[in-house]
């Protein structure tokens, strides 16, 4: 379940995501909180350079393993824009995060693009409670996914 407090985080996401438009790259923002609601690092899509890899997600497992000790990793909660994808849920799971919550699903995500005309991306449809054997994961929340689809439509018809 999404809460008030979740959906202020997921703001904050959503926020990033625009920043990482403003600069070209794919409408992705995401956030890693502490257990006790302090935000420990935020990122957004970097991937405009040619790195498909930079993704916000991917960042934060790579912060985390670096300054977290694995009973903090395990207590925090990812806040983010979009689901994360097989890639990002993969290292996510073997970094040993917390929580996921996410304002849009790959789901919708992979709809907007159909809608739109754009080919699926080339990796396989996984969610990421299919790449990552035990985790909590809410989402979406569909009142700030149709902001994130905004974002999306804006990247993809310039």
């Amino acid at each position: 379940m999404i809460t008030s407090e979740d959906k202020a985080y997921l703001i904050q996401c959503i926020e990033l995501a625009k920043k990482a438009l403003k600069n070209g790259d794919e409408p992705f923002g995401s956030i890693l909180v502490s257990a006790n609601g302090d935000i420990l690092v935020e990122d957004y899509n970097h991937v405009s350079g040619g790195d498909q890899t930079q993704h916000p997600e991917f960042a934060i497992a790579r912060w985390a393993a670096a300054h977290l000790t694995t009973e903090e990793r395990k207590t925090t909660t990812v806040y983010t824009s979009g689901e994360h994808c097989p890639m990002c849920a993969a290292a996510h799971g073997l970094v040993g995060l917390g929580r996921i919550v996410y304002a849009s699903s790959s789901k919708q995500l992979r709809e907007w693009k159909k809608e739109m005309g754009l080919a699926p991306g080339n990796l396989y449809p996984l969610g990421i409670k299919d790449v990552v054997k035990t985790i909590s994961v809410d989402g979406p929340d569909e009142e700030l996914a149709g902001e994130v689809k905004r974002l999306h439509v804006q990247k993809h018809t310039r």
